[in-house]
C-alpha cells in the first residue's frame, strides 16, 4: 500500500462524545495496523480548558473502551499518546484561530509534517460557516506546500434551502474537492459491497433491471428508541435523520449504472444521476405513497416500553415521525416502472439494515407450493447489519413423492472469513479522507438532490394537518397502513430476523 502523506488532523468539538467513542479509537485502530502516516499529529480543540495531558487521558480511556483492536500493548499506546495535542478554542473568537494557527505551525515544524492538514468539524452545523471563516482568516484553508481538507458531519442542512445555503457558505472558503461530507453509513463494509456484488459478477447485470426485478426494498430498522436525544430528534424525525442521507445513498448505490472506473468522481457521477431520475413527490403521491408513524407505549416481552411522547425533550403533542415508509420510482431506462420501497423506524422488533431485490415470478407456476405467492419469488438479500452478508432465496423440490416446492437459502456471512477484519465505518472513512479518496463522501449536488426529493414531503406534513400520523405499539413493525404500499398480489414487506441465513427456520429478534 502506498504510504500516506504526513498530516495534522484537527478535530473541532474534541471534548464531545463522538471524538472519545468513535474518532480517536478509529485513528488508533489505523495506527495499530500501520495505516497512519509516518509522521502525524492529532490536535483536539473545543471551549473546554484541557491541557494536552488532560485530553490525552480522556481520549485514551475511549480508545481502551471502544477500539476494535487489541489495546494491551502499553508501548504502542504510549507512542500514540505522544501524537495527541489539545488547543482550547472559542469558535467565535478571531484571536483563537490565530492561536490555533501558531500551534499548528509549531507542531508542523517540530514533526516535519509538510503543511498537510485535515479539519474535522464534530460540531453543530450552525458553527460550520463560523469555523470555515475563522480558518480562512488565518489562511489555514490553504497551503502553499501541502494540501488542506475539511470534513463535516451530518446533518447537511435542515431542508433544501438550508442545505443550499450551507453549501454556498462553505464554498466561500473551501473548494468542493476539499470538502468531505461524512456519512458513516457509507463507511460500512457491506454498503461498499453493493458495488462489488453488482459490478464484479456477470450473473447479476443481465437481471438488474425492470425486465426481471419486480420491486426493491431498503429497510433500516432500529429496536431502540430515541434515548436522551429527544431534544434533537423532535426537530428532526426519521425522514431527515435516516431517509434523506443514509437510505437514499444506499438506494442510489443499488440502482446506479456501472461507472467507467472505480474512482470517486465516476462513482459519484453515477449516483447523482439516480437522484436526478427520482420521480418528484407530488401531493397525490405524498397522500398515497408515504406513511409516517410514531411509536406508542406497549409491553414487549413483559417489559413496559414508553411511547415517543413520554421521552425527555419531546413535546406532549409532538407530530414528529419515528417511522416512515414510502414508495418511489426512478424514471430511467433501467428502472422505469419498478417501485422502490424505503422503510425506517425506531422501536421496531429488531435492529437490521438490508436491501432486498425481489425478482419477478416465473411466467407459469408449474409446481405446487404451500407458500404464499409473495414467498415463492426469488429474493437477493444484501444484509448491511447485523450478521453482514448475502442471502439468495430460491425454490427447491421437497424430498419425496410429487413436485412440492419449498424456498431454501443460499448464504454467505462475512464472519465466515476467519482472517477478515471488518473496520469500523469511521476507520474506513477517516483513512479515505487521509488518502484523498472521496468515493464514500457525499458531493454537494447529491446532498441538495436528496433534499429536493424529501422537501415536498416535509412541507406537506408541516402545512397539512390532515395528513395522518399513525401510532404503532413499540416492538411492532410500524403502522399496519404501510403494508398497503407494496404493489402486487399478497405482497408485503419482508419482515427480517436479526439472523440472516436461518430466517425460514427460526427468528432471532
Amino acid at each position: 500500500m502506498k504510504a500516506q502523506d504526513n498530516l495534522i488532523l484537527t478535530i473541532f468539538g474534541a471534548s464531545g462524545d463522538l471524538t472519545r467513542r468513535k474518532l480517536i479509537p478509529a485513528i488508533y485502530d489505523l495506527y495499530q495496523q500501520g495505516l497512519m502516516p509516518e509522521r502525524f499529529a492529532i490536535v483536539g480543540t473545543s471551549r473546554t480548558a484541557y491541557s494536552d495531558d488532560d485530553f490525552r487521558d480522556r481520549v485514551l480511556e475511549g480508545v481502551k473502551e471502544f477500539s476494535l483492536r487489541d489495546t494491551s500493548d502499553s508501548k504502542l499506546l504510549k507512542q500514540f499518546r505522544e501524537q495527541l495535542y489539545y488547543q482550547p478554542l472559542d469558535t467565535k473568537s478571531p484571536q483563537a484561530y490565530a492561536n490555533l494557527q501558531q500551534r499548528l505551525t509549531q507542531i508542523d515544524e517540530d514533526q516535519q509534517i509538510g503543511g498537510n492538514g485535515i479539519f474535522y468539524l464534530s460540531t453543530p452545523p450552525s458553527l460550520y460557516e463560523t469555523i470555515a471563516r475563522g480558518l480562512s482568516m488565518q489562511d489555514l484553508h490553504q497551503s502553499e506546500v501541502g494540501w488542506r481538507r475539511l470534513i463535516v458531519e451530518k446533518p447537511f442542512g435542515y431542508d433544501l434551502d438550508s442545505a443550499k445555503d450551507l453549501n454556498a457558505k462553505l464554498l466561500q472558503f473551501f473548494s468542493e474537492d476539499q470538502i468531505y461530507r461524512i456519512d458513516h453509513y457509507l463507511g460500512k463494509e457491506t454498503v461498499q459491497n453493493l458495488l462489488v456484488t453488482r459490478f464484479s459478477n456477470g450473473i447479476f447485470e443481465p437481471l438488474w433491471n425492470r425486465n426481471y426485478i419486480h420491486h426493491v426494498e431498503v429497510t433500516a430498522a432500529e429496536s431502540i428508541g430515541i434515548g436522551d436525544r429527544g431534544g434533537y430528534y423532535d426537530t428532526s424525525g426519521a425522514l431527515r435523520d435516516m431517509v434523506q442521507n443514509h437510505l437514499l445513498q444506499v438506494l442510489a448505490m443499488t440502482a446506479m449504472e456501472p461507472p467507467i472506473e472505480i474512482k470517486a468522481e465516476a462513482i459519484r457521477n453515477e449516483t447523482f444521476k439516480v437522484f436526478q431520475a427520482l420521480r418528484p413527490m407530488t401531493q397525490e403521491a405524498i397522500n398515497h405513497d408515504v406513511i409516517r408513524g410514531q411509536y406508542i407505549e406497549s409491553t414487549v416481552r413483559g417489559q413496559q416500553m414508553d411511547g415517543y411522547r413520554q421521552a425527555k425533550g419531546v413535546a406532549e403533542d409532538s407530530r414528529t415521525e419515528t417511522f416512515v415508509a414510502l414508495k418511489c420510482f426512478i424514471d430511467n431506462w433501467r428502472w422505469g416502472g419498478v417501485p422502490f420501497y424505503i422503510r425506517t423506524g425506531k422501536r421496531l422488533p429488531t435492529r437490521v439494515t438490508e436491501v432486498v431485490i425481489h425478482f419477478k415470478e416465473t411466467p407459469l407456476r408449474l409446481f405446487s407450493s404451500k407458500l404464499a405467492p409473495s414467498q415463492q419469488n426469488n429474493q437477493l438479500v444484501i444484509r448491511i447489519q447485523p450478521n453482514e452478508g448475502l442471502l439468495l432465496k430460491f425454490g427447491m423440490k421437497v424430498p419425496g413423492m410429487g413436485f412440492q416446492v419449498e424456498t431454501v437459502n443460499m448464504d454467505f456471512h462475512y464472519s465466515e472469513l476467519s482472517d477478515a477484519y471488518l473496520p469500523s465505518a469511521y476507520e474506513r472513512l477517516l483513512l479515505d479522507a487521509i488518502k484523498g479518496d472521496a468515493t464514500l463522501f457525499a458531493r454537494g449536488d447529491v446532498v441538495e438532490a436528496g433534499w429536493a426529493f424529501v422537501d415536498p414531503i416535509l412541507k406537506a406534513w408541516k402545512n397539512d394537518p390532515e395528513i395522518p400520523l399513525y401510532g404503532y405499539p413499540a416492538g411492532t413493525w410500524g403502522p399496519e397502513e404501510s403494508d398497503g404500499l407494496i404493489e402486487g398480489e399478497d405482497l408485503t414487506w419482508r419482515y427480517p430476523c436479526r439472523n440472516l441465513s436461518d430466517d425460514g427456520s427460526y427468528c432471532e429478534l
